[in-house]
């Protein structure tokens, strides 16, 4: 008896040795929490590369290097800024994806961009958008429809009771300003017409202003220089409630009962509106060590909340829109998961054929 009890034994402590060297093989090939390691003492001294998708001096090159500062602060870690320009943040969204999973690692994405690229699935989009770890969100991307301070068009309700075509620009097919134009032109059956090929954002302010085109769908904060310069009015604003920023500009999902399937209505500009809520995601590489995910998280979070950078952004005149890492997810799905209509309908709008 005794000596079946001591082979019971020894099997037993075979087994639990055999389950805890798989548990171990395993935690090390997911690069899951290391207990033993001190995150915090991990980080200090450390670099950090932040990567970010467009040439320096743009909107995310701003955000970036405004939040830099912050990161090291509360991190104790120094931040270097990467500039990834190309393919609308696809060179930069790639990168991070395929970047070692060491939490050393950071960046911004085009997240309009991101996203519509994996609906149509574009040639060379090598992410999956739900795989990255998320830090949380900086700002959104609230759109807007703009006109020429002297246009004859002045409200929204001019747009929609015109007789004649309105002419609105955007650049290359498939572009944000493109797809904001033809859900729009799709949600409300106006009497719209796009204007593509334009070389850059710029070059469709300077048509606007010239008088060749009427109007253009395009960024809050690239069209309020115009409107602070008295070129420009806004009488269009995504979003299903006015920014406080603009108050007085009536926001989309005012009119979902003006037009002729209120349903569809709400279904296309719900898909709209979750694709614009993704805006400047901040995350890591997907599989990266769950404890420095989460200090990075934590990191992340304070930045965007610290007072000094508050005042710093409200300084630059650049909002500040910050999104939690869980709210990050709730909203990626939302943008990825339509129904099979409303994707078609987003899809051929991404790939020009609207």
């Amino acid at each position: 008896m005794k000596k079946n009890n001591k082979i019971f034994l020894f099997v037993t402590a075979v087994i639990c040795i055999l389950i805890v060297t798989v548990l171990l093989i395993r935690l090390k090939d997911n690069n899951s929490v290391d207990l033993s390691e001190d995150v915090t003492a991990f980080y200090k001294g450390n670099s950090i590369r932040f990567i970010v998708p467009s040439s320096p001096g743009g909107g995310f090159d701003e955000y970036t290097r405004m939040l830099v500062p912050y990161l090291e602060k509360h991190s104790g870690a120094t931040v270097k800024v990467i500039n990834r320009p190309g393919a609308g943040g696809m060179l930069a969204a790639n990168e991070l994806f395929q970047s070692p999973r060491d939490g050393l690692t950071i960046g911004m994405m085009n997240g309009l961009a991101m996203v519509t690229n994996r609906l149509v699935g574009i040639e060379g989009a090598n992410y999956i958008v739900e795989e990255f770890e998320y830090l949380g969100r900086v700002v959104d991307d609230r759109r807007v429809l703009s006109i020429a301070i002297d246009n004859k068009i002045q409200t929204i309700d001019d747009v929609w009771n015109s007789v004649e075509i309105i002419k609105l620009g955007a650049t290359g097919l498939g572009g944000s300003a493109y797809v904001d134009g033809v859900i729009s032109k799709e949600a409300f059956k106006m009497n719209v017409q796009i204007i593509h090929g334009f070389d850059s954002s710029s070059a469709v302010r300077q048509s606007l202003l010239r008088g060749n085109i009427d109007g253009a769908w395009g960024s809050y904060g690239s069209a309020e220089d115009g409107v602070e310069a008295g070129l420009e009015r806004i009488i269009l604003q995504s979003g299903r409630q006015r920014s406080k920023d603009i108050p007085d500009v009536p926001a989309i999902f005012e009119f979902i009962d003006r037009t002729e399937d209120p349903v569809r209505t709400e279904k296309i500009l719900s898909a709209w509106d979750a694709l614009i809520s993704v805006g400047r995601p901040v995350a890591t590489a997907p599989g990266t060590q769950e404890n420095r995910v989460a200090f990075l998280r934590a990191v992340f979070a304070k930045a965007m909340n610290d007072p000094e950078f508050i005042q710093r952004a409200a300084q630059a005149g650049r909002e500040i829109n910050f999104a939690s890492s869980d709210e990050m997810m709730e909203i990626i799905i939302g943008a990825t998961q339509m129904d099979p209509d409303i994707e078609a309908l987003f899809t051929r709008a991404v790939r020009g054929e609207l």
